[in-house]
């Protein structure tokens, strides 16, 4: 069984909800924001003192996208898709980390996850533009498909629309980008994404 340290309110969800596309059995361990994640247990499975990890057998990872890439291979096709999708797949996971997750939390931070005392108006707003310009290159990837790589729900929608999970949730301005609100809306929607959502809403 995947034993997924976290809680729903983190990046864990992003591994719930591969967990439940993926139909594995899985348990969670809550391990939430605070001492509990510099205790000595939860550095064993991941040193750098946050949240989440994964154990999988004798395998132990951290890194939510990481994890993720690891649950959609044990799950195989469809959400793991091979050839040249699987490449894309890797693709966008990489671009979700490095290009839109940098601007959506700089928007996030400065918005709603810092007090009201702590938030800079002007790195909100240009968090929101940085992230405005990868929605961009997003919305003209996305065309006529209703997913990333097509017609079939992969992890590359699950690993990008987790990162997006926040500014879908908080009312980011996704004017101009049409084609992404209707991609993150199918997605959240999914069974799965809903199942992962309850127990993110029941934390």
């Amino acid at each position: 069984m995947i034993r997924i340290h976290g809680v729903a309110k983190s990046r864990a969800f992003r591994c719930i909800w591969a967990a439940e596309e993926a139909g594995l059995p899985y348990e969670v361990i809550p391990v939430g924001f605070g001492p509990g994640m510099k205790s000595a247990a939860h550095l064993k499975v991941n040193p750098n003192g946050k949240i989440p990890a994964m154990e999988d057998g004798a395998l132990v990872l951290f890194e939510s996208l990481a994890i993720n890439l690891h649950i959609a291979a044990r799950a195989g096709a469809p959400l793991n898709p091979g050839g040249d999708d699987h490449s894309r797949a890797m693709q966008w996971t990489l671009w979700a980390a490095t290009e839109a997750e940098p601007a959506a939390m700089q928007w996030a931070y400065n918005t709603y996850l810092r007090p009201p005392a702590e938030r800079d108006a002007g790195q909100a707003a240009a968090g929101a533009a940085g992230l405005s310009a990868r929605l961009d290159v997003l919305e003209g990837q996305l065309g006529a498909n209703p997913y990333l790589l097509g017609n079939d729900f992969t992890i590359a929608d699950c690993n990008l629309a987790g990162v997006l999970f926040g500014a879908w949730s908080n009312n980011f301005d996704f004017g101009g980008h049409a084609k992404v609100k209707a991609w993150l809306d199918r997605c959240f929607n999914r069974p799965a994404a809903l199942a992962a959502r309850a127990l993110r809403d029941a934390a």
